[in-house]
Order: structure tokens, then C-alpha cells, then sequence
């Protein structure tokens, strides 16, 4: 809540299988491949290997996740030839209809975590987003199977399937596979190698403008690209950044005459369903857009009263990075990084309260809206390490920061709590 008062055949072992890697090395390489790559763990903890070009020792932490039993394939969707937001927006997209085939058919039986790949760097950006699938029967048909999907794939940049195994002397290869015609085809071969950890998570150059969008134009050109609808915006809008309970929001307005507002605004409300089946990159434009539509009211209505406003720019921020970055809460962005930064064509808050309340509260307030959950709203309730990133997130925005108010007692009790807050402000 704010208050505004202004304006991813057959298979050789041992020398055969290196002289086989040398040679489709030698013909594959200009391929483009990530170089490094970060899975997502049960315990939410990342482990990072590398592809080279040389054999190195074994690694019993690679091999238990990776080698037998069972077999490991990896599917990662690559960015395709372009500039500006065009092909993280088709790469989004191809990722997300994988995701939906994955959920059924054949592939139910493995086991599927999140890959990222990712360059030698912590900035060099533009990581591709992907899948670990570990089929724990080794089955037969399950590589024909999957190569048969990215075959239906009618991209310019197609995703590329990898496969996992370990020779005689233990070491774990990464064989790249194509379908050309009937055959299933190896084109690629790299040992894998464990990496260190970099020193911040590797999405994290990615970030701004695909998750957290720091001004409207960035936010505006995804929505243009995808022309699900066009949204007709000028220059001089401001807004303000909430994060609250309608119950609680409209006591407040209530007791402070103010007028009550909504991010994102009735007039584009009714778009919500649709862009939350988007993936990240489209249903965050939609929600920033969405805040700045409001904005045009806010700077409208704060001229005559004060304004409060449910939900705004930190929500939509704080879900965006606790999806985005994989992992647990140590993954998240160090306190103070930019990304936490207020966008510097919105107008500030004059005060933004994040109200919290324990679990058990939280669900049943849920059960007695009688509305439907959206589904972020669905996994804070299942994920507890999902509500902790988002928890956490808040906590670390800065300018504004959220004050923390504590919702789980009456509501009278909560209103008089806030409306202090207010007053010791200077509001």
C-alpha cells in the first residue's frame, strides 16, 4: 500500500567415444553453445558445470546428478538472430510451449529441474533458460521422443537437445543430438567438468528489461512486440509503488478521505487472466504498463487528495526477481543492487507499506475472499521457499524502502497501527 499526498542411435564408450567427440567437434565448431550452465536443486541449492574440450577427473557430485543409473538429457532454448526485445520475447515463448509438452506424454516419467546457460561471465547476459530431465528407467524411446518434439519446433533458432553419459573411466560427456530425416544424429561432444559457483547469480545481467523493466518504454516495446494489444501511453505519467490488503486499503482511504486505487487499473483489468498464461518477460511488461496507466490517475487525483494505491511497482518487481532467480534465498541479489532501484520515471511514494501476516492467517484471509488465486498467490501458499524470496525482496527495495506492518491482528488494530505510521511520517 502507498500513500501519495503529491503530485536443453547408438552411444561409444572409451577411445572410440573421444575419437567420435574429436571429430564432430571438428565439424560442429562453429555451433553456439552455453559454455557453463547452473541446475536448480531439490534442496533449491544451484550446481554449475562446464563443458571442455578436454577430459579432466571424475566428479562423484556431477555423476550422482548426472550419470547412472537412469539418464540425464538437457533441452535449452537459444536466443535467436536479432536485436533489441524481438528474440528474448520468441525465446520466452518457445520455452514456455516446451514447458506445457513437458508436463505430459512420455516425458511424465522424468524428473524435470530448471537449467540455465550461461557465459564464462557474471555480465555477459543473454543466458538461455532450459530443462534437466532425468529419466531414472534410462527408457529407450525416451531421446526419439524428445528429439521428435524440438523437431516440430518451426523456429529460426531451434532448441538443442543434449544427453549425459560416463564412460568406462568415469567421466561424464555431453553428446548434442539432431533428428536429420529418420536418424538421430551426434553433432557435438564436450566433457563435463564441475564449475565454481560466480559470484552472483547468472541471470542476473538478464534481468532488468526481460523481469524488471526500469522505465515504460522497455516495458512498452515487449507488449508492441508480442501485439497482443496496443496500449496508447504519453510521456508524463507518474506512478507509485504499493504493496497491501484491499480490506485494509480501503479502511485507510476511508479514514483519510483519500481516494483508493488499483495497479493494474480496471480499464485493463480484465486482460489479467491472459497475460499471467505468458511467460515472464510479456506478463511483467503487461503489469509495469499496467502501473503506469494508473499513474496518469495518480497524478491526476493527488493534486486534490491524498491517494492510496493497492499494489504497484515493488509487487510487481519483488514477484518478478523471487520467479526469476533460481534457487533459494542466498541466490537472491545482494542488498543494493540496482535492480532494486526505483524507476527513474516514476514518481516516488511518499510512504509504502508492505503488510505481512503469518501462514495460517494468510490462508485462511484467502479461503474467505471467495475469488480465485492467481497462481503466484497459489505458490506463496505451497512454496515456502517461494515466500521467503518474496518476503526477502521486499525487504531490500530501496528508494522507497517498505516499512513493515504487521497485519495478522484485528483489523481495527492494523488500521490505528497504520494510520500512526502515517502521522509519525509527517503525513
Amino acid at each position: 500500500m502507498a500513500l501519495v499526498s503529491r503530485p536443453r542411435a547408438p552411444l561409444w564408450l572409451g577411445r572410440l567415444s573421444r575419437r567420435l567427440c574429436a571429430r564432430h567437434r571438428a565439424c560442429a565448431g562453429t555451433m553456439a553453445r552455453p559454455r557453463r550452465f547452473a541446475v536448480e536443486m531439490p534442496d533449491c541449492s544451484l550446481t554449475h558445470f562446464v563443458l571442455g574440450d578436454t577430459a579432466g577427473h571424475p566428479d562423484p557430485r556431477l555423476a550422482a546428478l548426472l550419470g547412472p543409473p537412469g539418464r540425464s538429457y538437457a533441452l535449452c532454448v537459444p536466443l535467436p538472430p536479432g536485436s533489441g526485445c524481438g528474440p528474448r520475447v520468441q525465446a520466452a515463448r518457445m520455452h514456455q510451449r516446451l514447458l506445457l509438452q513437458l508436463c505430459r506424454g512420455p516425458w511424465q516419467r522424468c524428473r524435470r529441474s530448471k537449467l540455465l546457460g550461461y557465459g564464462p561471465g557474471d555480465q555477459d547476459g543473454e543466458a538461455q533458460h532450459g530443462f534437466l530431465l532425468r529419466d531414472p528407467c534410462d527408457h529407450p524411446d525416451t531421446r526419439s521422443a524428445l528429439l521428435q518434439l524440438l523437431g516440430s519446433c518451426q523456429e529460426v533458432a531451434h532448441p538443442q537437445l543434449a544427453e549425459f553419459q560416463a564412460d568406462s573411466q568415469g567421466l561424464l560427456w555431453q553428446r548434442m543430438w539432431e533428428l536429420q530425416g529418420d536418424r538421430q544424429v551426434q553433432v557435438d561432444c564436450a566433457c563435463v567438468l564441475p564449475a565454481p559457483e560466480p559470484h552472483l547469480h547468472p541471470l542476473l545481467p538478464d534481468l532488468l528489461n526481460s523481469a524488471v523493466f526500469q522505465d515504460r518504454d522497455a516495458a512498452r516495446a515487449v507488449l508492441e512486440e508480442v501485439r497482443l494489444w496496443q496500449l496508447q501511453l504519453r510521456s508524463g505519467l507518474f506512478c507509485l509503488c504499493p504493496a497491501g490488503k484491499s480490506t485494509l486499503t480501503q479502511s485507510v482511504s476511508e479514514s483519510l478521505k483519500a481516494v483508493l486505487l488499483q495497479s493494474p487499473p480496471p480499464c485493463i483489468s480484465q486482460w489479467r487472466k491472459v497475460f499471467d498464461n505468458e511467460p515472464t518477460i510479456i506478463r511483467r511488461a503487461f503489469y509495469s504498463l499496467g502501473n503506469y496507466l494508473v499513474a496518469s490517475e495518480i497524478a491526476k487525483e493527488s493534486a486534490k487528495f491524498p491517494v492510496i494505491v493497492d499494489r504497484y511497482w515493488h509487487s510487481t518487481a519483488t514477484y518478478a526477481i523471487a520467479t526469476e532467480v533460481s534457487g533459494g534465498l542466498q541466490y537472491l541479489p545482494p542488498a543494493h543492487h540496482p535492480i532494486y532501484q526505483w524507476p527513474g520515471d516514476l514518481l516516488k511514494p511518499d510512504l509504502v507499506l508492505l503488510l505481512t501476516v503469518n501462514p495460517e492467517e494468510r490462508v485462511r484471509r484467502l479461503q474467505g475472499r471467495g475469488v480465485e488465486k492467481t497462481k503466484e498467490e497459489a505458490e506463496l501458499e505451497a512454496n515456502n521457499v517461494f515466500r521467503q524470496k518474496v518476503e526477502m525482496t521486499y525487504q531490500r527495495m530501496e528508494n522507497p524502502s517498505c516499512h513493515l506492518v504487521d497485519a495478522s491482528p484485528s483489523r481495527e488494530t492494523v488500521l490505528q497501527n497504520v494510520l500512526q505510521l502515517i502521522r509519525s511520517a509527517g503525513h
